[in-house]
């Protein structure tokens, strides 16, 4: 029976034979198409491009110059590299954690050498070279768990179990197997833009990005986030959290309080420290706090105020959401849509008069601005005594043109951002944009009237917002506060996954709302009750002592 398949902004094919997503990308590319496609969406599903249709479809091919596409280029890459190192070294590595627009990878046992580099490298460029195939593969959970019981990966295997996903979708490249919880791209020969640099005792993959699709980017690992991942590993160490399995097994075994109150004091003894160093320096008028949507920064500036009063400053807070223009004001961006992630979204010239005026002792107005109703009402009086320090938080904070009226000896900076999160495997790790992402979800739809479908569409642009004004401002501070917390997925899990639900099937982000459900089936679920009440991750699931 015939059946017909619309191609987005492309022909409409009809066949009456099954076709997979490469013959119907050979049919339809135009010639001298240099785009690098990955994979394709079908039905507003992500597949991989071997994804068999055999009924009416709607599909659109996905390039690497989107964030779906380059996630596939990473994941893909990811394989290729664990791959290398069994085939060059016969040794097996895991993934840490994300460092400057690439992934910091260690091996299991023994420290990366120049020449265990260098091997790695060749073999990497031979695996290219030769084209491989990247096989998906649907197999029973039973055959599933055996195939990665017996490559070594019994974490995956045990995870299986856990999230009860049967069938199992895998893929496997020559003579291994992995597992990625998203399509691939269709072989080794698409991977020809990385790079691997030796760092500390591992080593950097590097990758384009959507700022950069045809290069790399300039390689910067930070000092203040290399502290950042010691104090986490500290973390995972203290709580025995290796991976997502090693988080099931606290739950299933009643230790859910232990590992928030573990991780909550973690969290504490930071913000103590900083706000000993910010007590120290008397001359510090304004603690600057910025970060990216969905990090905590609420919470934290009102959980470091309490730090501070104990340390005998006497803090007043000064939201920068606050200072957003009217709706009807807010700038646009070239598709015409309002952009909020601009610091021209900010009224900047009453942000700065303000800040002045605060800073020469004077009394001030500050503003209310209701996200539903997209405007601006009077707010509360705050006025800086002698032993007053301004607690001014937004995505801008660090931003010349919002700091700019203060003077550096008056100024302290902190970058706050979820930076870390427990891997799935040892080979996949938690997204912290996916981290934010999901905050966002539960947190728009509890206080900002916000549907999952709007969230899921605005978030891209968002990402972006962040990326070019507010992580090139990070360097700007003192100190960088890791907002995750370990359990925080388990945490938001049950809020999520309704609000992920309501996305209807027609919408163009359906795939997005179903690659996360698919993502969070694997991670186990706590009573959010045991959760303290000044928890950043309060922030977004409600029941907050905080009015956030």
């Amino acid at each position: 029976m015939a059946f017909t398949i619309e191609v987005a902004n492309g022909p409409v094919f009809s066949s009456d034979v099954p076709v997979t997503g490469k013959s119907v990308l050979s049919e339809s590319r135009p010639d001298g198409e240099e785009k690098t496609i990955v994979a394709w969406r079908v039905n507003n599903y992500l597949r991989s491009l071997d994804w068999v249709i055999e009924d009416n479809a709607r599909v659109e091919f996905i390039d690497t110059s989107s964030f779906e596409g380059m996630e596939v280029y990473r994941r893909s890459l990811s394989f290729l590299l664990v791959l290398a190192c069994k085939r060059g070294l016969a040794k097996d590595v895991v993934l840490r954690h994300s460092i400057s627009e690439g992934y910091y990878w260690e091996f299991v046992e023994g420290e990366v050498t120049d020449e265990d580099l260098a091997v790695i490298k060749a073999t990497m460029a031979d695996l290219v070279g030769k084209d491989l195939p990247f096989i998906r593969k649907v197999v029973p959970l039973d055959k599933a768990r055996r195939i990665f019981d017996r490559q070594g990966s019994g974490e995956v295997a045990r995870l299986f179990q856990w999230g009860a996903v049967d069938p199992v979708e895998l893929y496997r490249c020559a003579d291994m197997y992995g597992y990625y919880y998203a399509p691939l791209a269709p072989s080794t020969g698409y991977l020809k833009l990385y790079d691997l640099k030796k760092l500390g005792p591992g080593m950097a993959l590097q990758f384009p990005t959507i700022s950069y699709p045809s290069s790399l980017p300039p390689f910067r690992a930070s000092k203040n986030l290399s502290g950042v991942f010691l104090d986490y590993a500290k973390w995972l160490e203290v709580l025995d959290l290796r991976t997502m399995d090693s988080l099931h097994k606290k739950v299933a075994e009643g230790r859910s309080q232990e590992v928030i109150l573990i991780a909550e004091a973690f969290h504490a003894q930071k913000l103590g420290r900083i706000a000993d160093e910010i007590a120290s320096k008397t001359k510090v008028k304004v603690a600057a706090i910025a970060g990216p949507s969905g990090s905590g920064k609420t919470t934290f500036s009102e959980r470091l105020k309490i730090q501070l009063l104990v340390c005998g400053r006497n803090p007043v807070t000064l939201a920068m959401d606050n200072y957003f223009v009217n709706r009807e004001d807010t700038p646009r961006d070239e598709q015409g849509n309002l952009d909020f992630e601009v610091v021209e979204a900010l009224e900047l010239e009453l942000l700065e008069d303000h800040l002045r005026r605060l800073l020469a002792g004077e009394e001030v107005v500050t503003p209310q601005f209701s996200f539903i109703e997209g405007k601006k009402k009077p707010g509360k009086k705050i006025k800086l005594g002698p032993r007053d320090i301004l607690i001014m938080e937004g995505i801008h904070g660090l931003n010349d043109r919002v700091t700019g009226a203060i003077a550096k000896d008056e100024l302290y900076g902190i970058f706050v951002s979820p930076l870390t999160g427990v891997n799935f495997d040892n080979h996949n790790r938690t997204s912290t944009t996916d981290n934010r992402l999901l905050r966002r979800l539960v947190r728009d739809a509890r206080t900002r009237g916000h549907s999952a479908e709007s969230t899921l569409t605005l978030w891209p642009k968002v990402i972006r917002g962040s990326m070019q004004f507010v992580f090139p401002y990070q360097k700007h501070a003192d100190v960088m506060f890791n907002s995750s917390l370990p359990y925080e997925l388990a945490a938001l899990r049950a809020y999520v996954d309704p609000i992920l639900h309501t996305v209807p099937e027609n919408s163009p982000v359906y795939g997005e709302a179903q690659r996360i459900l698919s993502m969070i089936k694997f991670v186990p679920m706590i009573p959010t009750e045991i959760i303290p009440n000044n928890s950043i991750i309060r922030e977004f699931i409600g029941g907050s002592c905080f009015d956030v």
